[in-house]
């Protein structure tokens, strides 16, 4: 990968964000209800309510609002809870890191399970063992991940008693009480994922499998194994790393469904419980946050691409 490949894309990048970033804007803005009113109640009076607006801005022009609004994102300041005053980018980090921890670890699993399952499965294609894998595949991804984590909690929680049900407690305080807490949403996630990455990487090996280089490499005397090793795992990873990209910036900012089913204090519930409460400064920030996230995963993927892929690394 060249240095200019590496700059275009950082400077594609940054329209991107600018082009969320107003979305976002845009996006609260038409949602219905007076900001102000909301957080002061039906009992303020109108004195009151001009005050508000004012200082939140909110009776300026709606292009200066989003001006200031950047200004202050771009110097890491998000505004105030409205619920209960706290600063909205330390609150988002904070709940980032229980996100993070469930996210990164599932991903990592279903890639590793995936990866090798979808390329045995290439290998062995039509064959009864492919059909088991693209069965066990499908039928992972068909499964709602909310009735998969309830039925975890149901057979694992409450009948067997192996991990606690509700609660949550920081990697700081008790790595092995959160790792408790923790293991059911990560291997929900992890299996749920691991069939939409097994179809993918099994796909992507077809393609690989049916290209003349293969047929050399067999000719030449290489094992099996050797060319599935050495040809195609390597070769067919590149369009699986696309969606393992996909995948990841989708959890990172979207998992609140399997948050709020296991009550862990994650970034996606911050979002659901500040919708419910019109914390405009919350949704605001974490809505500007998750989709910040996703650009940047997908920069990363873009960066890492030329490394899995020889034609793009050759363009680069």
């Amino acid at each position: 990968m060249t240095l200019g490949y590496a700059l275009r894309r950082l400077l594609l990048a940054i329209p991107t964000l600018l082009i969320v970033a107003l979305a976002v804007f845009a996006l609260l803005r038409l949602v219905p209800g007076d900001p102000a009113q909301i957080m002061l109640g039906d009992a303020a009076d109108a004195g009151q309510l001009a005050a508000a607006r004012a200082a939140m801005g909110l009776d300026q022009p709606l292009p200066t609002q989003f001006l200031t609004w950047l200004g202050h994102a771009l110097s890491g300041d998000l505004g105030r809870s409205t619920t209960n005053g706290e600063a909205v980018l330390p609150l988002i980090l904070d709940r980032f890191q229980v996100t993070a921890s469930i996210v990164l670890v599932a991903v990592l699993l279903a890639g590793l399970i995936a990866v090798p399952l979808g390329t045995i499965a290439a290998w062995k294609q039509d064959r009864p063992l492919d059909l088991a894998i693209v069965a066990g595949a499908t039928l992972l991804l068909s499964i709602p991940s909310f009735w998969l984590g309830l039925l975890m909690l149901l057979l694992f929680g409450l009948k067997l008693g192996w991990v606690p049900v509700v609660g949550y407690v920081p990697f700081t305080e008790d790595f092995w009480g959160a790792a408790g807490y923790v293991i059911l949403p990560i291997a929900t996630l992890a299996l749920i994922e691991t069939g939409v990455l097994t179809r993918m990487a099994r796909s992507a090996a077809i393609d690989v499998l049916r290209l003349d280089y293969i047929a050399h490499a067999r000719s030449k005397g290489l094992s099996e194994a050797a060319v599935l090793r050495r040809h195609v795992l390597p070769n067919a990873f590149a369009p699986t790393l696309t969606l393992i990209g996909i995948v990841l910036g989708n959890l990172l900012g979207g998992i609140a469904v399997i948050e709020t089913v296991f009550t862990l204090p994650g970034l996606g519930r911050l979002l659901v419980d500040g919708i419910y409460a019109r914390d405009y400064p919350v949704v605001q920030g974490v809505m500007l946050f998750t989709a910040g996230l996703y650009v940047l995963v997908n920069l990363l993927v873009d960066l890492l691409y030329p490394f899995f892929d020889p034609r793009v690394a050759a363009e680069a």
